[in-house]
């Protein structure tokens, strides 16, 4: 098969296997990048026939970009996919279809991603359709360097859209959910304290591609989201999602979907920030905000 598919796991023995029997449809070469799990994930990849490397855990971005240099990757195309998705049968269907005609001035192409949260498709306050590079050339995709909601960014060629879906659905408790988000919160942290400091090297190549939808939630983010107050703009973030793009219409389990990720979380972020620079002191150096980096969060930048 003409696809070589990476995913990074910890802990995933709840979805792992799923995952594997259904990629199988598309590719007989898939490399599992684990942080260590303390569960069986390894064991079931293994069974599926994945090749496995342990890797201690730094961040998405790391971890994948080292997937990407050091997997002895043999297929032409190569496909991004976390534990907790799968393929809809339509999808399968098209892959195995129309990969080999693929056009060859085409390096990338995008996925449109369903997210479903507690059994629900939540279709309304912009998260769909969401579109996301998902498959490139071998060699031609990197991963940008960011701590939070980083994007595959292809060095040429052009991008075309697959009509079918990709499914996120994560099958743990909201309390798992909750845990989950609290670490993303530190991560996000990260960035938007870069936005304002620019202690860390920024990956900026996203703002340059040809990705209409990522470029402008990344404008938006970094231009004018970041330039709000704390708490003001996740009140602001949630009555758009909610109200503007119609997140109402998706339901009882849409609204705590829209209110713990569009409020929630981003509120969550802001103490975050807040937090960090009273800490601070007044001391805005590098130094400063590595060091507390490193002795608060046990991150190293």
């Amino acid at each position: 098969m003409s696809i070589a598919i990476i995913i990074l796991t910890y802990n995933e023995s709840k979805h792992i296997g799923r995952c594997l029997e259904n990629l199988r449809q598309v590719s007989d070469e898939i490399y599992i990048i684990d942080a260590f799990s303390t569960d069986d994930t390894v064991a079931i990849a293994e069974r599926y026939g994945a090749r496995v490397f342990q890797r201690k855990w730094i961040n998405y971005a790391v971890q994948f970009q080292w997937a990407l240099d050091n997997c002895p990757i043999q297929a032409p195309w190569v496909m991004r996919m976390d534990a907790d998705e799968y393929l809809e049968p339509a999808l399968v269907k098209e892959v195995n279809e129309r990969m080999d005609s693929v056009p060859p001035e085409v390096s990338g192409i995008y996925i449109r991603r369903k997210v479903l949260f507690k059994d629900k498709w939540i279709r309304h306050g912009g998260f769909y359709p969401h579109t996301l590079l998902r498959i490139w050339r071998n060699g031609l995709g990197s991963i940008e360097q960011r701590w939070m909601d980083e994007h595959i960014v292809l060095s040429e060629g052009k991008t075309m859209l697959f009509k079918e879906h990709i499914v996120d659905h994560n099958l743990n408790s909201i309390h798992w959910w909750v845990n989950k988000h609290n670490n993303y919160a530190i991560r996000e942290m990260v960035d938007l304290l870069n936005i304002k400091y620019s202690f860390l090297e920024q990956d900026g190549r996203l703002l340059d591609s040809d990705d209409p939808q990522a470029k402008r939630k990344r404008f938006l983010k970094e231009k004018i989201y970041s330039a709000l107050s704390p708490g003001v703009r996740a009140s602001l973030y949630f009555f758009f999602r909610f109200v503007l793009r119609f997140g109402f219409l998706d339901g009882y389990r849409g609204f705590l979907f829209h209110f713990m990720q569009g409020y929630w979380y981003r509120l969550l972020v802001d103490i975050n920030v807040e937090e960090f620079e009273r800490k601070l002191n007044g001391d805005k150096s590098r130094e400063k905000l590595v060091e507390i980096l490193k002795r608060d969060y046990n991150i190293s930048v």
